[in-house]
């Protein structure tokens, strides 16, 4: 599916839309965000991860992990654009983050290959100015349902 955004704010309602449709999962989640530096993938995650009542989200670059967790939700935001080698996410145990009802938002999932699990959900956003083309597709029955949610 693709979408086009017109600016900053239809970027972030399709955040949280995603976020709405993430809510009632019974299983883990991972939704990979793919994009050039200042695409827009971090906007995304943080609308995402704000429609769950966190006021406080900031990009995980120089930490590599944010979680974020409440009585609703366990949310665990990667950054994967400083590593060096993908082995290092075995270092932090990424696979203890993927418990069952926890979410990952995975940016730059293509430096962690190897290391992290097959999305569910693939975000691709591209363009340039205000307008951004997000791309979305879903790789698992999982992100089959969450597509259908945010479409329908």
């Amino acid at each position: 599916m693709d979408l086009v955004v017109k600016n900053l704010h239809g970027t972030q309602e399709l955040g949280k839309k995603l976020a709405h449709c993430c809510s009632d999962l019974q299983s883990s989640c991972i939704i990979y965000l793919i994009g050039d530096l200042g695409a827009g993938k971090t906007t995304l995650a943080q609308s995402f991860i704000g429609y769950f009542g966190f006021d406080k989200v900031k990009s995980p670059t120089y930490t590599l992990v944010e979680s974020y967790q409440n009585d609703i939700v366990d949310i665990h935001h990667f950054d994967c654009y400083r590593l060096s080698d993908p082995e290092e996410l075995e270092y932090i145990g990424i696979r203890e983050y993927l418990k069952p009802n926890s979410l990952q938002l995975i940016e730059w999932p293509e430096l962690g290959k190897g290391a992290i699990a097959t999305a569910d959900l693939s975000i691709k956003i591209s363009g340039n100015g205000e307008a951004r083309i997000i791309n979305v597709t879903s790789q698992t029955e999982t992100g089959k349902l969450i597509l259908e949610c945010a479409i329908g």
